[in-house]
């Protein structure tokens, strides 16, 4: 499965990631973006991280909004295009 980088506080998401089988990081700075297929962000701040430009080729989802289930189905559908 994919490796999907996740916002800390987001745990509900995660531990929904890990059950369908993805390897699930915690977001900490942009350099643990580096290696993620995906990442999926609070949206809680724009700048997230601190991070004003893109670092990662793969897709990022905003979960703000948004149940643990629904994230889940946006990371797949855009895993999906993304291949």
């Amino acid at each position: 499965m994919a490796r999907i980088g996740v916002e800390e506080t987001l745990t509900d998401v995660k531990e929904a990631l890990a059950e369908m089988g993805h390897d699930v990081v915690d977001l900490h700075s942009e350099d643990d973006t580096g290696y993620c297929d995906c990442c999926v962000i609070s949206g809680q701040d724009k700048d997230v991280m601190g991070m004003s430009t893109a670092s990662i080729a793969g897709p990022v989802v905003n979960a703000d909004g948004q149940n643990a289930e629904e994230v889940c189905q946006m990371v797949s559908d855009r895993l999906k295009t993304n291949q």
